[in-house]
């Protein structure tokens, strides 16, 4: 019943919506021309579309029509989290993999609410997260646990005492809703979007809900939709996957020994991060960098391979006694504590609010502890990001809507996976594949693991993508590219050569 009150909702809201009218962003956005930005009202709850309203930010750059292209309407990205925003998003139109949908789209971005000035959702003080340095152990202890516990349930009645009445509505299928009545504040009867990571389930629940309002939908690193797997089982999954990428990287480093020095095999050179390791736990690299901002930093390897070179050459660094480079890659930035702390207080409200979780702490220590053993990287370090699920203060939880089931009438759609995904393993790209039927394509990038694929990494997976976009064509139900060239190993002496200061990393998605 309340999902239908909502769903009628949200049709009274898109019906009732003016266009949008965009004009120069803030300050605060930090958007250079020709970005134009906009504001949207929506429902804080849609089964009641006349209560209180909350403000999403919107912008916008509109097609460019270079090379005499047709416009084909506005397309809405979201880069996943759930807890990032989008708004930068109008800026890849000038990255050569987007040149000619730029062309022949609106490239619209948006921050989903609670995210940035979207009615920013906040848990505790941002200060809290800037504190530094951290020391968390190899193997958590059960006194280490029962801190996570008691932190864990602090944390969860902190969202509460901030949040207070609006704490249920931080959801997917609001989230959902709200991208209905964008779709409609656009001047568009169907929806064109590309979603990465959580962004790939948002679309898949909105053409689940929606198919009659879509026109064309990429799914870029697929989050496994299967409703028994949303989102604990999801995250269970990531443990082995990114053990399967931090071993990618020692490979890689062990490739290039003779740049970095740090072991021949993977094994050395895992030897060697745990002298680093070690080090660190003594006595902080910069007074700031411990165990656990050591453990933060490197986690960034399973998700991205561009990272390695600058990461490798940290470990070489400090073990050859120069503590800087680590510095600067693992210390916390006080100038980003209150975006960071947002954007995990987004990601823990939705997945909290989403599904049903096990209450009982006997089910967590059970179940991470049986994944640990084969995959102890990054396993603990994910139950105890999303442990205040178990304690969450909000009263009947959303169930997951069954993705695809409705898919006799969706139009065709584009998946993208990179075969060795550590956070979303590629098994959920088969799943969604599966659960949309025929009118769903596949093109996974075989042999590689960087999370978030399209736009700029792989020119084959571009070709694909762009194809999809422009003329709706697909490979059929799928097709494989080569993996993307592994990134060139950078020496210490090269680095310091060159001039200080590192360029500007490509746009991409942001952690999961």
């Amino acid at each position: 019943m309340v999902e239908a009150a909502e769903a009628a909702g949200a049709e009274r809201v898109a019906r009732d919506t003016p266009p949008l009218t965009f004009g120069p962003c803030t300050a605060a956005e930090s958007l250079p021309d020709p970005v134009r930005c906009a504001t949207l009202r929506v429902p804080l709850d849609y089964a009641r579309p006349g209560g209180p309203r909350i403000s999403l930010t919107v912008s916008r750059v509109p097609a460019t029509g270079r090379g005499g292209a047709a416009r084909q309407g506005a397309l809405v990205y979201n880069p996943g989290g759930p807890g990032a925003s989008g708004m930068g998003f109008p800026l890849f139109g000038a990255l050569p993999a987007w040149e000619r949908v730029a062309a022949a789209y609106d490239l619209v971005g948006y921050a989903p609410r609670g995210v940035g000035r979207s009615a920013a959702l906040s848990c505790q003080d941002p200060a809290a997260r800037a504190e530094a340095p951290t020391q968390v152990p190899a193997e958590p202890s059960a006194a280490y646990k029962r801190r996570w516990l008691a932190a864990a349930r602090a944390y969860a009645l902190g969202c509460a005492r901030r949040a207070g009445a609006a704490l249920p509505y931080y959801t997917t299928l609001d989230n959902v809703r709200d991208l209905y009545v964008l779709r409609a504040a656009l001047g568009e009867s169907r929806l064109n979007f590309v979603g990465a990571s959580y962004g790939s389930y948002l679309g898949a629940v909105y053409a689940t809900l929606y198919p009659d309002r879509l026109r064309r939908m990429v799914f870029d690193s697929a989050v496994d939709p299967d409703p028994r797997r949303v989102w604990y089982r999801n995250n269970l999954d990531q443990g082995p996957g990114f053990e399967r990428r931090w071993y990618d990287f020692r490979a890689w480093v062990a490739r290039h020994h003779a740049a970095y020095g740090l072991g021949a095999t993977p094994e050395a050179v895992l030897g060697a991060y745990e002298r680093v390791r070690e080090a660190v736990a003594r006595t902080p690299a910069g007074g700031v960098v411990g165990t656990g901002e050591l453990h933060a930093a490197f986690l960034q390897t399973a998700y991205y391979d561009d990272v390695w070179p600058d990461r490798a050459r940290a470990l070489a660094a400090f073990l050859r006694g120069d503590p800087g480079p680590l510095t600067e890659q693992a210390a916390p930035d006080p100038a980003r504590a209150v975006a960071a702390e947002n954007a995990t207080a987004v990601y823990t409200a939705v997945l909290c609010n989403d599904a049903p979780w096990p209450t009982d702490w006997d089910t967590w220590e059970r179940d991470n502890t049986e994944v640990a053993r084969r995959a102890p990287f990054e396993t603990w370090a994910n139950a105890f990001l999303n442990l205040p699920c178990a304690s969450w203060p909000v009263r009947g939880r959303r169930r997951p809507v069954d993705v695809g089931a409705r898919r006799p009438s969706l139009p065709r759609t584009l998946i993208v996976a990179a075969e060795r995904d550590g956070a979303t393993p590629y098994p959920g790209a088969l799943e969604l594949r599966r659960r949309l039927g025929p009118s769903a394509a596949l093109v996974t990038e075989e042999g590689a693991g960087t999370h978030g694929v399209v736009g700029g990494l792989n020119d084959c997976v571009d070709r694909h993508v762009e194809r999809y976009l422009l003329t709706g064509g697909t490979p059929g139900r799928g097709v494989a590219c080569a993996p993307h060239p592994e990134p060139a190993p950078v020496s210490l002496d090269e680095r310091a050569a060159q001039v200080p200061g590192n360029a500007p990393r490509a746009l991409s998605p942001p952690v999961v």
